[in-house]
């Protein structure tokens, strides 16, 4: 493994657990600890935790902040009222393509926070200093390295934490989804990207290996990109990179959710473009039919043209392949398509991106 990747603070633990890395956007990062499917299915019945301290923490503040995520931002934030709720969206570049997808976190008008992805980081702290030059703004220049975050997912999540973290129950109790709290300096957040109940804390880099040790003492099992990856699509989550990039719509990528145009004075950057542009092709869900594996950049082929295949696994929950795939905008819920597997056209069913919900499988379509 080269030398020149980075390290998160948890390096030497993922080492000692025996975890197999690899190089992720730069960073070394565990895949597995010897059994993705293990790992998968102790966050969907029990609980798991994450290293996911390579993802990039901005701190956003000053008297102008936010208006100027309302205009850096898809989603409208003023839809946050109370510290410290939680919203998704994603940051357009002029032309309305995706150049990340990230959380934001209100803790006052003029204090906010965003947690944006690894590999965009440089990028995207560029792009927020260019667009607040002429603001009363201050956005960090570079990585915050001073921070860790760990993702604590699964149905036993709370009970975990709370057993290591005795003075934290009362305040986990208290968490619902995208809410957030300051338990004793430690941002404890109720997100995640798994589809399961869990948290995602936030805490000084050089804390983070100790509640690491608790947990894994508690009998919480460690997991690995690998299990994040079927966890987060059988959930129906995108991962930048693969089902999106700066060439893509929201629209494209399943996400005009996340996009609010309600205000019709809140010209946020790619406003304009989306307003113009006509939808081009949409992201859906694929279940193999029959035996096989589905993997991203593999053919499909419909009644109504071609599309590809973005992200694609064997669901450990289900049993069969699952996928998302961008298909022309005619492709209706329950149709029949084929998939194009190594040269052979294999059947799968056009469905919704939600495939597993709380350990449980999503009628579907």
């Amino acid at each position: 493994m080269s030398s020149s990747l980075l390290h998160t603070p948890l390096y030497d633990a993922h080492v000692t657990a025996g975890a197999r890395m690899v190089d992720f956007g730069g960073w070394e990062m565990p895949i597995h600890y010897g059994s993705q499917i293990d790992e998968h299915r102790a966050v969907r019945k029990q609980v798991g935790m994450f290293d996911v301290s390579h993802m990039c923490v901005v701190d956003v503040s000053g008297p102008d902040a936010k208006t100027f995520l309302q205009s850096v931002l898809s989603n409208d934030v003023d839809q946050l009222k109370h510290s410290i709720q939680a919203l998704y969206s994603c940051m357009l570049n002029p032309e309305g393509g995706i150049i990340d997808d990230l959380i934001v976190y209100y803790q006052s008008d003029e204090q906010w926070r965003l947690v944006v992805n690894a590999a965009c980081a440089s990028k995207d702290l560029a792009w927020l200093n260019r667009v607040a030059q002429h603001m009363q703004v201050t956005v960090q220049i570079e990585p915050r390295r001073d921070l860790a975050i760990l993702a604590v997912q699964g149905p036993q999540a709370q009970n975990a934490l709370s057993a290591v973290r005795p003075t934290w129950q009362g305040a986990l109790q208290e968490l619902t989804a995208f809410r957030a709290q300051v338990i004793d300096d430690v941002f404890v957040a109720c997100t995640g990207y798994t589809g399961e109940a869990g948290y995602e804390i936030i805490l000084l880099a050089d804390e983070v290996a100790t509640l690491w040790h608790d947990l894994l003492a508690y009998g919480v099992k460690p997991c690995g990109l690998g299990a994040r990856d079927t966890l987060r699509l059988e959930a129906g989550m995108n991962l930048y990179g693969q089902d999106m990039n700066d060439l893509t719509l929201p629209s494209q990528a399943g996400l005009s959710w996340s996009v609010s145009l309600k205000n019709i004075e809140r010209q946020f950057i790619g406003r304009q473009a989306l307003e113009q542009w006509p939808v081009l092709g949409k992201l859906v869900g694929l279940q193999l039919l029959e035996r096989g594996v589905m993997r991203a950049h593999m053919s499909v082929l419909t009644a109504h043209g071609k599309g590809e295949i973005t992200s694609g696994t064997m669901s450990p929950t289900l049993g069969y392949s699952i996928a998302f795939a961008r298909l022309p905008d005619a492709v209706a819920l329950g149709d029949q398509v084929q998939v194009d597997i190594r040269g052979k056209q294999v059947l799968a069913r056009v469905c919704k991106r939600l495939f597993v919900r709380h350990g449980q499988a999503v009628i579907n379509p």
